[in-house]
């Protein structure tokens, strides 16, 4: 029988869970249902250990893990690249290679897919890794390591000096680097880099043919903040905000998108008025239509919630509990419609769906079992 080409078949959306070791055994793969948004689940795919951070290419053919350790001799940590059928969500191990310094704690893809972008946690570095033409990955193409060329930027004193009263949270900040995150700006100009431990964001000129970075410019955050993660508006790509780990607060950025140069318009905390004590923010996402702008709070272990006004101004929404223990990061799905919260020391994500009118959060009930949970990821629903 002659198939129709006109009939489309939905494949299911997939998700992908890191997780750290012991309680994590590797990358988790789960089937979503997309009436109440519970996850299935589909099996365990146990390559190099602490796969701490994910991301997908844009087909959901290739998922790529940074493996957050130090390497046999402390040196390097290692990238990871799995190809995913797109049937049964299945993972099957294509290669890795060294992430171009210790405890790499974050990734992601240029537009074009050619290039990943690396942060290395422990070593303070940023690499850039060609991606060959069948999505495996080489060998670093460049290392720019902090360290060296920062070396002038003196760790902060402690606590942060926009904390809450009664704040401990100073990890992070031992007078070293340490990257946190990487990733282009909408436009693939700059590569944006955060170092929790110098207290910058470094914005760096990035040439998509070579894959060559040039001319740092840095933006120094309040004294301790710790620059943890970043996310540009989903509209108006020159605007970005900043999450501090140590300072628990936001800051919105203007970023030149000729220069590169970041500018600071506001600074605002992720914590509810009155709260004391010690809290590490984690992680931000916007709504797809860029109306609300969500933040994860460890210890506190809350989502705060921002109204984004046209002009990129900040108004706290609220707060919701994450049923669970240091939520480390977080995703949407596909549809926008549910929220997915890896809460690392209660071994468990917990899921929410989201109020497109409000931009709350109502939990759904369900939660996933998974070991030390350290990032979701999700492969776009595709029609064939």
């Amino acid at each position: 029988m002659r198939e129709n080409p006109a009939v489309k078949i939905n494949l299911p959306a997939h998700a992908y869970v890191g997780s750290y070791s012991p309680n994590g055994l590797g990358i988790y793969s789960f089937e979503q249902d997309p009436q109440d948004g519970s996850l299935r689940p589909l099996g365990l795919s146990a390559g190099p250990p602490n796969p701490s951070w994910l991301c997908a290419r844009a087909d959901g053919s290739r998922l790529y893990a940074a493996n957050e350790f130090d390497g046999a001799e402390g040196g390097s940590g290692q990238v990871t690249v799995y190809a995913r059928d797109a049937t049964n969500g299945a993972l099957t191990l294509i290669n890795s290679v060294g992430s171009g310094g210790a405890s790499p704690a974050h990734l992601s893809l240029s537009a074009d897919e050619r290039f990943v972008f690396v942060a290395n946690y422990g070593g303070g570095s940023v690499a850039v890794l060609p991606v060959a033409g069948d999505g495996s990955l080489c060998e670093a193409l460049t290392v720019s390591r902090h360290g060296e060329l920062f070396g002038a930027a003196v760790s902060a004193p402690q606590p942060a000096a926009l904390a809450v009263a009664g704040s401990f949270a100073i990890s992070g900040h031992d007078g070293g680097p340490h990257a946190h995150m990487a990733q282009l700006d909408p436009r693939g100009r700059f590569l944006l880099v955060s170092d929790l431990g110098l207290d910058l964001l470094i914005s760096w000129r990035f040439d998509a043919r070579s894959g060559q970075l040039s001319e740092p410019q840095t933006w120094c955050s309040s004294i301790g903040a710790g620059p943890r993660h970043f996310a540009f508006h989903p509209q108006r790509a020159e605007h970005c905000y900043v999450l501090n780990e140590e300072a628990s607060t936001l800051a919105w950025l203007q970023l030149d998108v000729e220069t590169g140069r970041l500018t600071q318009h506001a600074e605002v905390s992720s914590l509810p008025l009155g709260f004391k004590g010690t809290s590490f923010a984690s992680d931000l996402r916007f709504s797809a239509d860029g109306r609300y702008l969500y933040c994860l709070n460890r210890l506190h272990d809350s989502v705060a919630i921002f109204a984004v006004a046209a002009e990129g101004s900040l108004t706290l929404l609220g707060h919701e509990w994450t049923r669970g223990s240091y939520p480390r990061s977080f995703a949407f799905d596909p549809s926008g419609r549910f929220l997915y919260v890896c809460n690392q020391r209660s071994d468990h994500l917990a899921v929410f769906e989201v109020q497109a009118a409000s931009g709350g959060l109502e939990f759904t009930g369900h939660y996933v079992a998974v070991g030390s949970p350290a990032a979701i990821c999700f492969t776009a629903e595709k029609s064939v």
